[in-house]
């Protein structure tokens, strides 16, 4: 067996966003020398605009189907891969951690997993337009720019997050909110965003924006604590003056660094699956 350091970026995208939210991060990773993957979400893999068009096409998607095919995805890799995901693509990164995945992981502006019962007035805020309606459970409920300006890009002015409204923003299944965030505590039962927070996983480190309005550091706060359990490392850090669009706002190329420079400093020794014949 030969044992080495990961040569692999996965990066995990959020709701209402596509892989080309991690447009800038590919080549600034690539330019350090690693493999960069993004992963689509099933239905999510097609243009912005196409699914702006016909959102019904992801509206069913389900968290398990997801969380199964983002899986499939680390595990046909030749050696444990580190993990970021954004927003809600942190949750799914907190899920594929714990089932064993991963060499290390990084959340940024992280949805909570199971567990979790913070919910600061901003994030109740910005989830309302999904929220507003039972009937939104099932469809893929977008914000308009005036919305996403709040929940997304506080920190812009109204002309730049039109403009990343524009690029990037489609609508979400309305269900993962519903039943993820608004009843994932109060539902009998575990949910598919359940994990045990006693697992021994791959390190993991909680980045939060200061500024953040959907995902606030509070959020971030309590999920790194619910971890405390694990023997493995855990760890928070708050990122001033960012909000939720930190992975795109001015200054993305901080938070990129210090994603991949952490996650290379604390992931597992990992062993070629190649030589191992997996």
């Amino acid at each position: 067996m030969t044992t080495t350091r990961p040569d692999t970026v996965v990066l995990v995208h959020g709701l209402w966003m596509t892989p080309r939210s991690w447009e800038h991060w590919v080549a600034h990773y690539e330019r350090r020398g690693l493999r960069v993957l993004t992963p689509a979400y099933p239905g999510f893999e097609i243009e912005v605009e196409a699914l702006r068009a016909h959102p019904e096409v992801i509206a069913g998607l389900t968290v398990p189907e997801t969380v199964d095919h983002l899986a499939a995805v680390v595990e046909a890799l030749d050696r444990p891969p580190l993990i970021i995901g954004h927003s809600f693509g942190g949750t799914l990164t907190q899920l594929l951690l714990a089932r064993g995945l991963g060499a290390a992981g990084v959340v940024i502006d992280s949805a909570p997993t199971e567990g979790v019962r913070v919910t600061p007035l901003s994030q109740a805020r910005s989830l309302f337009p999904a929220l507003k309606s039972p009937a939104n459970r099932r469809r893929a409920v977008a914000f308009s720019p005036e919305e996403f300006h709040y929940a997304f890009a506080n920190t812009l002015s109204a002309e730049d997050s039109r403009a990343a409204w524009e690029r990037y923003a489609i609508g979400a299944p309305g269900d993962w909110i519903w039943a993820y965030g608004l009843l994932a505590n109060v539902t009998p039962g575990h949910q598919a965003t359940w994990v045990d927070y006693a697992v021994d996983r791959a390190p993991l480190l909680f980045l939060a924006g200061e500024r953040d309005h959907i995902m606030p550091p509070a959020v971030n706060k309590a999920n790194a604590r619910r971890w405390s359990r694990s023997p493995a490392l855990t760890e928070y850090e708050e990122l001033a003056g960012r909000d939720h669009w930190t992975c795109a706002a001015p200054g993305w190329e901080a938070v990129a660094d210090r994603a991949l420079d952490w996650a290379l400093e604390h992931a597992r020794p990992v062993g070629d699956r190649r030589v191992l014949g997996a």
